[in-house]
């Protein structure tokens, strides 16, 4: 065991074959003053505690290196995955995430799940983003209907993608929120309205692409409506068990691609008669 008590002499005696008596002047005319072991001890620990206070306030100080933290994202969840197209990683890669979370859970922005945004909503985990992004093959000319903004982080990686993205959000405070930070971003092709998602946006119809991000209890049938035949849909499906299915319009109906266990927040407000 280490005798710090020794140690501390060895740092404060003198070095000179006998050492002074307490206030004694030495020959370079320094008067060395010699302080009891248990004032030496307080002294060092005060010493020790300034000096990690400094070092954690320096890391403290150091601001996050966010992109680093969406390389390490899009390396560890979704290339070691299965999402590998090159324009949505390439999008992942682009969209700041962490400007789409509370301040107070930006730290958080990039790790393997989803976080609240407020008003019993989420934004989803990155990899059900990139997964659905990339199972609709999006492409540079689509249209594309988004139904549930929330954080308006889904639109703006679809903003990467299309050629224009019409999105809705049924809470008016997420609506205003996201609108601000697309346009803040500079999302200019991306157009937010607060509506009802079972209800679409016909306005613009028919869309090549519809995502929609909350889940009802069967696929609207506005939707479908407002669908090219040929066009693609990613939904989540069902109440206490959920299945996320990528559908595609034909000319009798839908057909099914593909599946997996998903689990999203419920769709609300759906019209009386549906």
């Amino acid at each position: 065991m280490i005798d710090i008590f020794h140690i501390v002499d060895d740092i404060v005696k003198p070095t000179v074959a006998k050492e002074p008596a307490d206030g004694a002047t030495m020959s370079n005319g320094v008067t060395m003053f010699r302080l009891p072991r248990s004032e030496m001890w307080a002294v060092l620990v005060l010493v020790v505690a300034a000096a990690a206070c400094g070092a954690g306030a320096t890391d403290h100080q150091r601001p996050p290196d966010w992109d680093a933290m969406r390389r390490r994202m899009v390396d560890e969840q979704l290339k070691a995955r299965d999402v590998r197209n090159p324009r949505v990683v390439a999008a992942m890669l682009d969209v700041p995430r962490h400007l789409f979370v509370p301040e107070r859970l930006r730290a958080e922005a990039y790790e393997d799940g989803p976080l609240p945004i407020g008003h019993s909503q989420t934004i989803s985990q990155p990899y059900i983003v990139g997964f659905m992004s990339q199972a609709l093959e999006v492409g540079p000319d689509h249209r594309v209907l988004e139904v549930g903004t929330g954080s308006g982080y889904q639109a703006a990686i679809l903003s990467r993608l299309a050629r224009e993205v019409y999105t809705i959000e049924i809470v008016a405070p997420l609506a205003d929120r996201a609108r601000d930070t697309l346009n803040a971003l500079g999302y200019a092709n991306v157009r937010v309205r607060t509506g009802n998602g079972y209800l679409g946006w016909a306005e613009h119809a028919p869309y090549d692409r519809i995502m929609v991000t909350a889940a009802p209890d069967e696929v609207p049938p506005a939707l479908v409506a407002q669908l090219k035949v040929g066009g693609l849909m990613a939904i989540p499906v069902g109440t206490v068990s959920q299945e996320l299915r990528i559908l595609r319009r034909t000319a009798t109906g839908t057909e099914t691609l593909t599946t997996l266990p998903v689990r999203f927040v419920p769709m609300t407000n759906k019209p009386k008669g549906s």
